[in-house]
Order: C-alpha cells, then sequence, then structure tokens
C-alpha cells in the first residue's frame, strides 16, 4: 500500500488540530472561562461538547463552532472561512466520495432548538460531532480525558481493525459488508456508552445532594482535583485572579467600591428574601449603557440562593459611581450561598475578562 492513506490522515489531523488551537486561543483571549460557565452562557449546548470541541480529537459541528465562538464574546461568522476550510481538508481526506459538508448560511440556520440543546446537524455534519453527550451529563469535571482512539474515528476502516467508539471500552471488528451493518453497531455501542455515562452521572449526582455532618445539603459539591469543597467555614471565599486578559472595549475599566448589603458571610435565615446591592465606580473612558452581571452558577438549585440570571446595571457615564442591585431568595434548608456573577456590555460580551467574578456569599441558617 502507498504512503498516501498515510499522508491523507495527518493532513485530516492537523486541520483538526489546527482549528481546535484557534479554539483554545480564542477561549484563552475571553480569560479562560470554564466549559460549565461556557455552557451557562450559551444555554444551548452542553459542557462536555464545548470541552471537546477544543481537544482536536474531532472537528467540531458548525452549530457548536457557533455556540462556542458566541459564548466567548466573538462573532461566529470570522470563524466561518477557517471552519469551511478545516471540513473540506477533514472530508477530502476522509472516505472516498463524500462530499464536504458546508456552513449554513445565516438565514438558514434559525435559532437554538428547546433550552438545553443545539440546534441538531443533519447529513454528514452529524459525523462530524458525534456522541454528544447532551443526553445527559457525563460528571462533574470541566476538564475530561481525551478519547485517544477518537482522531481517526471517521476515517476508512480496514477489515478485521479493532475499533472502539466514545463510551464503554468494548471493541469490535468492522466486517465488509452492507454499510447499515456497521452503522448498526455503531448505534449499539454509543447507546451503551451513554447508558452508562447517565448510570455514573445519577451517582455523582446522588453523592453530592448526600448531607455533610451538619446537615447542609449545599455544601455538598461533587469532589474533584479543580479544587476542595467549600463550605461555611471557608467563609470568605478568596477568588484567584485569571489571566490577564484586555477588556472588551479598549479604555473601559471597573473598579469595585462596597457590598453596601449581605457583606460576606452574612447570616440569613432559611427561605429569606434580602436585596444585595454592590457599588462599582466607572473608573474608565467608556459609558456604560445596556450592561449587566450575568450569573454564571448556573443552572440553578433548589438548594442555592436563588437570583434573576441577568441583573441590570444602571446606565453610568465615566466617572460616575453607580449601586447594582438583585433580590436574594435563601434556600429552604441550611446552606453556604456563594453566588459568582461576570459584567457583561450591552452586546453581551464580557466585558472584563481580566477581573474577578463580583459575588456574594452568605451563611444560611
Amino acid at each position: 500500500m502507498s504512503g498516501a492513506p498515510g499522508k491523507s490522515r495527518k493532513d485530516r489531523a492537523r486541520a483538526i488540530e489546527g482549528f481546535a488551537a484557534e479554539l483554545r486561543a480564542l477561549r484563552a483571549s475571553a480569560g479562560t472561562p470554564s466549559f460549565r460557565e461556557m455552557a451557562g452562557r450559551s444555554r444551548a449546548i452542553s459542557h462536555t461538547t464545548l470541552h471537546e470541541a477544543a481537544q482536536g480529537n474531532r472537528l467540531p459541528s458548525w452549530a457548536t463552532t457557533v455556540e462556542f465562538v458566541k459564548t466567548c464574546g466573538a462573532d461566529p461568522e470570522a470563524y466561518r472561512e477557517r471552519w469551511e476550510a478545516a471540513n473540506r481538508l477533514v472530508r477530502t481526506a476522509g472516505a472516498a466520495g463524500q462530499q464536504p459538508l458546508t456552513a449554513p448560511a445565516p438565514a438558514e440556520r434559525g435559532e437554538a432548538g428547546p433550552a438545553g440543546q443545539e440546534p441538531a446537524p443533519t447529513g454528514v455534519a452529524a459525523a462530524l460531532d458525534p456522541g454528544d453527550p447532551r443526553a445527559g451529563d457525563q460528571g462533574t469535571h470541566d476538564q475530561e480525558a481525551p478519547d485517544p482512539h477518537a482522531q481517526d474515528r471517521d476515517g476508512p476502516r480496514q477489515s478485521g481493525e479493532i475499533v472502539r467508539i466514545s463510551g464503554p471500552a468494548v471493541p469490535y471488528v468492522v466486517e465488509h459488508g452492507p454499510a447499515q451493518r456497521f452503522a448498526r453497531s455503531r448505534r449499539r455501542y454509543v447507546a451503551l456508552g451513554a447508558l452508562a455515562a447517565a448510570i455514573a452521572a445519577a451517582a455523582v449526582i446522588g453523592d453530592s445532594l448526600l448531607p455533610d455532618a451538619t446537615g447542609n445539603t449545599a455544601a455538598r459539591r461533587p469532589v474533584s482535583s479543580a479544587g476542595p469543597v467549600i463550605t461555611s467555614s471557608d467563609c470568605p471565599v478568596k477568588q484567584q485572579n485569571p489571566p490577564q486578559s484586555a477588556p472588551a472595549h479598549e479604555g473601559d475599566r471597573a473598579v469595585f467600591v462596597a457590598d453596601v448589603t449581605l457583606p460576606d458571610c452574612t447570616r440569613v435565615r432559611r427561605g429569606a428574601k434580602a436585596e444585595k446591592v454592590w457599588r462599582f465606580k466607572n473608573t474608565g473612558a467608556v459609558a456604560w449603557r445596556g450592561y449587566s452581571l450575568h450569573r454564571i452558577d448556573l443552572p440553578q438549585r433548589r438548594d442555592q440562593c436563588q437570583t434573576i440570571v441577568d441583573v441590570p446595571v444602571p446606565d453610568t457615564p465615566p466617572g460616575g459611581v453607580v449601586d447594582i442591585r438583585t433580590q436574594v431568595t435563601a434556600p429552604p434548608g441550611p446552606a453556604f450561598c456563594f453566588v459568582r456573577f461576570k459584567m457583561l456590555d450591552g452586546n453581551g460580551e464580557v466585558a472584563f475578562p481580566g477581573n474577578r467574578p463580583v459575588n456574594f456569599q452568605l451563611i444560611v441558617g
């Protein structure tokens, strides 16, 4: 056999990794938000799908690319040509006779589907982003281990080759024969993988809702290598500074002045309602019009303090001081509420990606 197939596979891998590198660079320029935070901004795609898009294992669908770029505050149209170029290389290096997928025109894409769902790709688009885990949250980590077998998953197979599908590590052998045989086998193992992931997610969620020694259910978060469990004894929680990043608008700058109400570690009654007020000063040269504080700890659970998702910021000229207010409803049981927000500009972009999130910290008893 000649070296052409090997070269095609390398070209395909380079195209996929090159596009993934651009998505990673975009995310870094937005302050490296967690994939869960990005999914919360999108409200149309899961954090695991966003994570997979940046790994370089497969080319994400155009719909996934659109959501990824939007959550980083950039224009998807700026990435259309690069995505289509990568897609042409991927399809040319893939199975013979398969036509490249073109990104839908803006008027054809439509809006996202029902809440929590990404617009479903059609035709060969489905092959670009297989194993979408939206059917169930597959764990509690923002970062997931990449699939070492995923890189050439969509390429041609040789008779007798052992293949692993994402999900359970169950091998099967590809045989020459009707295409339906391979498709049925693939669907079967993908379905088994989704079932196993759903069972694992249920176990994690069940453990996270078990009360701790004080009966504080909200203080119990799924433990991961990302950091320790946060409880009321940790209050006040000190946040790390994100990577340095320029504001969305040159010359824009915000300074936190004070917690006017509900300072850190304030104790409130179960089920109580209170008003949280932050005071900020616009120390830059850009007027704040249509700005808001967007809650990034989503979705809100019943055992957490409840707020509106987007808290409006009154229009503020340069040099002005503004009080930002939101109603907070404490959960019905004992809890530690550590709730974070990021300031968005009038276009819905993160205004200050290099700043720490605004937050409030309440002890509910």
